[in-house]
């Protein structure tokens, strides 16, 4: 038991691995998490963004690897690099994902297979190869996953057939590994976002009749703020939620209570 309620969402102590770590949720989500006590290694495969990539909140220095979560290869290398040099790996932010937002009829298997590759088999391995690590050590760890509202709706704004359906499968792999690993003391939870205001979307910002549409279609009448959505992340991952597991938090201003 902690011995002031706040104490509850501290991380001290841990280490805390980030994909898409170089902005957007995955940069904010460091920031709080360092913020909280953490050791923050922050992972990207934009290898000039990761290294411009500013994390606030004092606190241990942050650790930065470059990674494509696609390749098994690099997945195994690097959280074995990591496991052997920072001596523990405590939570996983499973957050690098793409979209290629286009008309069904129109999409390639070629951007079928992309999307699937990042949001789903990347997101695969990394959680095995963190898993491995705390199986082995018999870490009690924490795996958050970023799913989306569009892995719990049909969408409807505009055609995203791959990231939607990935995002769904997010949302059951969640649920899946917080069963398999429960035994070992690993907590599995996703949260699901709305529209938040990064790079990700700047292709609907630039265009103001879907932007107006998805603020009409959002109760809270806004898009999210990157960290609103890494608070929701840094709670998931802390003994705040000791009880939570399997659960996909929506964070997401009413959009799915409609």
């Amino acid at each position: 038991m902690a011995s002031a309620p706040m104490d509850l969402f501290r991380l001290d102590g841990k280490v805390v691995l980030i994909t898409g770590g170089a902005n957007g949720i995955g940069l904010a989500t460091a920031s709080l998490c360092r913020a909280a006590g953490a050791t923050v290694v922050l992972l990207d495969r934009d290898a000039a963004a990761l290294a411009a990539a500013e994390v606030g909140g004092a606190g241990a220095p942050v650790e930065r690897r470059t990674l494509d979560v696609a390749d098994e290869a690099q997945v195994v290398a690097v959280v074995q690099e990591l496991a052997r040099t920072l001596g523990r790996i405590d939570v996983l932010v499973n957050n690098a994902g793409i979209a290629i937002r286009d008309a069904t009829v129109r999409l390639s298997r070629a951007q079928w297979d992309q999307v699937m590759a990042v949001n789903v088999t990347g997101m695969f391995l990394c959680a095995r190869e963190v898993a491995r690590h705390m199986i082995d050590s018999g870490t009690a760890g924490a795996i958050v996953n970023t799913a989306s509202i569009m892995g719990l709706s049909g969408g409807g704004i505009y055609p995203n057939i791959a990231y939607q359906t990935s995002k769904g499968a997010v949302v059951n792999f969640t649920r899946a590994l917080a069963v398999e690993w429960a035994q070992h003391g690993i907590r599995v939870n996703a949260v699901a976002p709305t529209w938040v205001d990064t790079q990700f979307i700047k292709p609907l910002t630039q265009q103001p009749e879907i932007m107006a549409r998805i603020k009409a279609m959002t109760p809270l009448g806004r898009v999210a703020r990157p960290e609103e959505v890494a608070a929701a992340i840094v709670f998931l991952a802390s003994p705040a939620a000791a009880m939570v597991t399997g659960h996909t938090l929506a964070v997401d201003g009413g959009f799915l209570a409609q």
